[in-house]
C-alpha cells in the first residue's frame, strides 16, 4: 500500500465586512450583551451583505492560499468546502470554487465543516490526489 502524507502548504482567509454586535441583537431581540458574552464570549460576529456569498470569500481565501504556497491552480486536485451555508443547492459552492479559481482538474469534495477534513485526511491513502485545496 502506498502511503500519502497530507500538509497544509498554504493558508489564506476571507470574511465579510459587516459586523452584528451583541447591541445590536439586543435591538432584535430579548436579549443582552452581558447574557451572550457569559455563555459564548461572542462580543461580535460577521454578517455578509446582500450578494455576498460563500464562494466569493472561499476564492479570495483560495487565491491567498495558492499564492503562499507557490502553486497553480491548475496543480489542485481536490476543492474541499466544509460550509453549511451553501451559495445554492446545485451546483455545489466546490464547483463554483473550482470555476472560479480556474482549478479545472480538480475534483469537488463538498462536505459539511469539520466532516471534511476528517474525510480528506482519514481517505488520503485510497485517494490518489496529490494536491487539495
Amino acid at each position: 500500500m502506498n502511503s500519502v502524507n497530507a500538509g497544509i502548504l498554504g493558508t489564506g482567509h476571507s470574511y465579510p465586512e459587516g459586523v452584528l454586535t451583541n447591541a445590536d441583537l439586543e435591538k432584535m431581540v430579548e436579549t443582552s450583551d452581558e447574557w451572550i458574552t457569559t455563555r459564548t464570549g461572542i462580543k461580535q460576529r460577521r454578517k455578509a451583505a446582500p450578494g455576498e456569498y460563500t464562494s466569493q470569500f472561499a476564492v479570495r481565501a483560495s487565491q491567498e492560499a495558492i499564492e503562499r504556497a507557490g502553486i497553480d491552480p491548475m496543480e489542485i486536485d481536490l476543492i474541499l468546502c466544509a460550509t453549511v451555508t451553501p451559495d445554492q443547492i446545485l451546483p455545489s459552492t466546490a464547483c463554483l470554487i473550482q470555476a472560479e479559481l480556474g482549478a479545472n482538474k480538480a475534483g469537488d469534495g463538498h462536505r459539511g465543516r469539520v466532516f471534511g477534513f476528517s474525510l480528506r485526511f482519514d481517505d488520503r491513502e485510497s485517494d490518489d490526489s496529490q494536491r487539495a485545496n
